[in-house]
């Protein structure tokens, strides 16, 4: 079986998970991946078929994404060409991790997709919802990698199609210790945002790791 396991290059989470999903579906069959994205500080052990630029979330340093980054950082054209020349007609299966090339390619050519992502199980309407509904982020959700069918991971399984997380293989053989502080990784926040916040707690020891700072 030729499988298509395409992954969100944006952020660390969705290439981190992939490092443990890659080695299930080999089991399978013959995969191929595909990384979409520019915003993404982690490497994968395996080879990559496809590096395509996509549509990538650019991250601010407040919090969140920030949108008019995202906007200047788009290249329509490219992403049009890239969904019209992807050949996912020569795949048995496709698996996406919310990436939009694969995606779109699967609806234009009428070919199934399956999503195995945390996006699909925040969409899922018994995961738990905020109070004040943010429409432009749901809309987003639900049409930026449209799929066919969606198995996600969430925090508890609140639906038969919603899994917990991957828990990479390093992290679960790890012996854990107290060494008496807080691990702080915010990395859509800049370091004086995240030391203003902190400061404000004088008895607390945290290890802030920081994708803005090269130095202790």
């Amino acid at each position: 079986m030729k499988i298509l396991f395409a992954i969100q290059g944006t952020g660390n989470g969705h290439l981190s998970r992939a490092r443990d999903v890659y080695p299930e579906l080999i089991k399978h069959g013959e995969v191929d991946v595909l990384i979409s994205g520019i915003q993404a500080d982690v490497a994968v052990p395996f080879p990559v078929k496809y590096k395509l630029y996509g549509m990538s979330f650019i991250f601010g340093k407040k919090g969140g994404v920030d949108l008019l980054e995202t906007t200047k950082k788009l290249k329509l054209f490219k992403l049009i060409s890239d969904i019209r020349k992807l050949p996912v007609e020569n795949y048995d299966i496709v698996i996406n991790d919310f990436e939009p090339v694969s995606s779109w390619a699967c609806k234009m050519k009428n070919k199934p997709c399956i999503s195995l992502s945390h996006q699909c199980a925040v969409l899922n309407e018994n995961a738990p919802q905020p109070e004040k509904t943010d429409w432009k982020g749901k809309t987003v959700l639900k049409y930026y990698a449209p799929v066919t069918d969606a198995y996600g991971f969430h925090f508890k399984s609140y639906a038969p199609n919603i899994f917990t997380p991957v828990i990479r293989k390093e992290v679960r053989e790890l012996s854990p210790v107290n060494d008496g502080h807080y691990t702080v990784y915010l990395p859509a926040y800049d370091d004086a945002t995240i030391v203003k916040h902190l400061s404000r707690f004088e008895n607390v020891q945290w290890q802030v790791f920081s994708k803005h700072n090269k130095d202790a």
